[in-house]
Parts: C-alpha cells; sequence; structure tokens
C-alpha cells in the first residue's frame, strides 16, 4: 500500500462534496458526508487515485 503525500492529499478535494480527503488503505475517503449521509469513498489503483462520482464508475 502507497502512502499519498501529504502534501498532495493538502490540495486534493472530493468532487462531490468538495471536502478534504483522507487516506484510509486503499482508498480516500471524503471528511463531509455524501447525499446518503456516509462519506465518500474513492479507489487508489497503482498510486493513483480515481476521483469519479461512484456513478460515473459503474457505467
Amino acid at each position: 500500500m502507497a502512502k499519498m503525500s501529504e502534501q498532495l492529499l493538502s490540495v486534493l478535494r472530493c468532487p462531490v462534496t468538495g471536502s478534504t480527503l483522507v487516506q484510509e488503505g486503499e482508498e480516500l475517503v471524503s471528511t463531509a458526508p455524501g447525499a446518503d449521509g456516509q462519506p465518500v469513498r474513492y479507489s487508489i489503483d497503482e498510486g493513483i487515485a480515481l476521483l469519479l462520482r461512484p456513478e460515473q464508475l459503474a457505467g
């Protein structure tokens, strides 16, 4: 598991909520809840954060 740099995390924002993101394992998690009341989760694939809205990944 690669740890994303604090400098990069300081500028990344959740595209859904606009909140900052924190790394939890192989995911980035929004610090504010999404429309369903839960934090929005984004995968990290080979060190690249996939900051697509969940519905965009399903399509």
